[in-house]
């Protein structure tokens, strides 16, 4: 079996089993996880942009005068803000009226889709690289954590027990090795798939973070810990940092 899909197989795997993170929700109270996902949230948001470009773009920038990446990176953040919006990943608004049961078979959906493009995403970057393979994987697994806690809140509200919370979150999460089988036939059927999958991938980065966790980290009113979450944004573009120094 070819290397990278291999690896790129371990690290689907690995970013599946990181929606069982729910079941922390059992035994922590609420105003705690709550706290404790915005750490997740700061790192994931330096993260994923020390991901996008750091690691993604300068992969998929052969050519400075060449326009391609740059309209497929546009068109990444364009399809996330699509997708966000037909699927209603977060919540209903206040002035809809639409029934919690609905939403949390659409939320399911809309993370299955979005797993299933991490699953693109993996591959494609362990074509690159090894090294831009793990960066990726790291950055979205510093995603998923805070994403598969608000997914458990989401399908707890919606009336499922936390038993099957957890079963569903699974098995929505398995679809990134879909995604993976996916990416990986047409990393060996279409020609320089990985140019456009890769700066498709770094404007989802991008969107997720200034669109989604960005936002989250402005509602904290607290200044002592708007400082530590900024210290861990930091620090989670420093990591992306140390990890393109050091595995180069």
């Amino acid at each position: 079996m070819d290397q990278v899909l291999i690896y790129a197989l371990v690290a689907a795997f690995f970013i599946s089993v990181c929606s069982f993170v729910g079941v922390f929700g059992f035994a922590i109270n609420d105003n705690i996880l709550k706290r404790v996902s915005l750490f997740f949230v700061a790192f994931s948001t330096g993260a994923l942009l020390g991901g996008a470009f750091l690691h993604l773009l300068p992969e998929a920038v052969r050519n400075p005068e060449e326009l391609t990446p740059y309209v497929y990176l546009l068109i990444g953040i364009v399809v996330f803000y699509v997708i966000e919006r037909l699927l209603k990943w977060h919540h209903c608004h206040e002035d809809q009226d639409c029934g919690v049961h609905t939403f949390t078979y659409m939320s399911l959906i809309g993370d299955g889709i979005h797993n299933f493009i991490d699953g693109l995403i993996i591959v494609a970057s362990f074509n690159v690289s090894l090294e831009v393979g793990i960066a990726t994987t790291l950055a979205v697994a510093a995603h998923e954590i805070p994403q598969e806690l608000g997914e458990f809140g989401v399908l707890i509200h919606g009336g499922l027990s936390k038993f099957k919370a957890l079963l569903w979150n699974f098995f929505s999460a398995i679809s990134a090795i879909i995604g993976v089988a996916t990416g990986y036939f047409l990393l060996n059927n279409v020609d320089n798939v990985s140019l456009y999958l890769l700066p498709l991938a770094a404007g989802g980065f991008i969107y997720i973070s200034m669109s989604d966790l960005i936002p989250e980290l402005h509602k904290e009113k607290s200044l002592k810990r708007s400082i530590i979450y900024f210290l861990i944004f930091l620090f989670g573009l420093a990591f992306m940092y140390l990890t393109k120094i050091l595995f180069e």
